[in-house]
C-alpha cells in the first residue's frame, strides 16, 4: 500500500475568522452573563439600552467585544455576499477580504467621530452618544445573524443567493426596529431640533450609503 501524501500546510482562514470572532462571543458570555442574557432579546424587549444606555456606554467591555465580532463578520458578510451576489471571481480571494476589513473600520470610525463631532458643534454630544450606543447595539445584535449566515455559506448551503437575502432582510429588519425604538425614545429632542435632525439624517445616515452604493454600480 501507498503513502498518501496529505498537504495539512493550508489554513482554511474563514473558520479561523469565524472561530476567533466567536471566542468574543464566548468572552462577553463569561464575563456579563446577566448582561448577555438582555442583549440576546434586544430586538423584542428594549431592557438592555434601558439598563446601559446611562452607564459605560461605547466603552464597556461587553460593546466591545461584541463590536469585534459584528466587524470581522459583516466584513466576511460583505466579502462572501460580493462574491455571490455580484458574481465576482476568487483571482483575489483571499486578499480582499482585510481591505473589506479596513474599510469598514475605516466607515464605522469616521462615522462616529463625525456624529460625535456633530454632537459638540450643536451641544447635544450626551444625545449623539445615546444614539450612537443605541444603534451600535442592534448593528452588534444583527452580526449574529451575520454570523450564522456566514456559517451556512461556507460549510452547509454555500453560494446561496437565497441565504443571502433571507439575511440581508433580517439584518435590515433587526437595525429597523432599533431606529423605529430609538425615534420612539427621543421624540421630543427630534421634535425640538428638527432641522439639526433631518441634517443629522441627510448627512452622516444617508449620504454615505448613496456614495458606497454609487462606487459599487460603478
Amino acid at each position: 500500500m501507498e503513502a498518501i501524501f496529505r498537504n495539512t500546510s493550508t489554513v482554511d482562514w474563514i473558520t479561523l475568522l469565524l472561530f476567533g470572532s466567536l471566542l468574543f462571543i464566548v468572552v462577553a458570555k463569561s464575563l456579563f452573563y446577566s448582561r448577555f442574557l438582555n442583549f440576546v432579546i434586544l430586538p423584542f424587549n428594549n431592557k438592555y439600552v434601558f439598563m446601559y444606555n446611562k452607564k459605560e456606554k461605547l466603552m464597556s467591555w461587553f460593546h466591545v467585544f461584541f463590536t469585534f465580532f459584528q466587524i470581522i463578520n459583516f466584513s466576511l458578510f460583505i466579502f462572501l455576499t460580493s462574491r455571490i451576489i455580484l458574481l465576482q471571481g476568487d483571482g483575489s480571494y483571499p486578499f480582499m477580504y482585510p481591505i473589506i476589513l479596513g474599510g469598514l473600520v475605516l466607515f464605522i470610525l469616521v462615522k462616529i467621530f463625525l456624529q460625535l463631532g456633530n454632537g459638540i458643534i450643536f451641544g447635544v454630544n450626551k444625545v449623539i452618544g445615546e444614539l450612537i450606543f443605541k444603534k451600535l447595539s442592534y448593528l452588534n445584535h444583527s452580526s449574529m445573524v451575520m454570523f450564522l449566515a456566514n456559517v451556512v455559506l461556507v460549510y452547509v448551503i454555500k453560494d446561496s443567493k437565497v441565504v443571502v437575502y433571507l439575511s440581508i432582510f433580517l439584518i435590515l429588519l433587526i437595525n429597523a426596529i432599533g431606529w423605529i425604538t430609538v425615534l420612539k425614545n427621543h421624540q421630543k429632542f427630534i421634535t425640538g431640533n428638527f432641522f439639526y435632525f433631518i441634517l443629522y439624517l441627510c448627512a452622516l445616515e444617508i449620504a454615505p450609503f448613496i456614495i458606497i452604493g454609487s462606487y459599487l454600480k460603478d
